[in-house]
């Protein structure tokens, strides 16, 4: 049973380690991933962002780990994929 625990808990932290997003260089400034507890710190308005689906998934597998949903879901649930178009007649800021 011993060799279980520690053989999940292994798992765990190789799964937090390997996080599915990943940060992006665009137009000279790297933008990182953000989650649902610091998207006031991280998120860019001129930038569009995707939903890390592997982040998802396994926040939801270890969700009684409680500490691999908030690593997911709080830090790393979104990914940035590039600007955001411009709407007919706005200006570049």
């Amino acid at each position: 049973m011993k060799k279980m625990i520690v053989c999940l808990m292994i798992l765990v932290l190789a799964v937090l380690a390997t996080g599915c997003g990943s940060s992006k260089v665009i137009d000279g400034v790297e933008y990182d991933t953000y989650g649902l507890l610091n998207e006031d710190d991280k998120k860019n308005p001129d930038i569009e962002y995707d939903v890390v689906w592997g982040n998802v998934f396994w926040g939801s597998v270890f969700i009684e780990t409680i500490f691999a949903p908030i690593y997911c879901w709080g830090y790393d649930l979104y990914e940035p994929k590039g600007p955001k178009p411009l709407i007919k007649g706005q200006k570049a800021r």
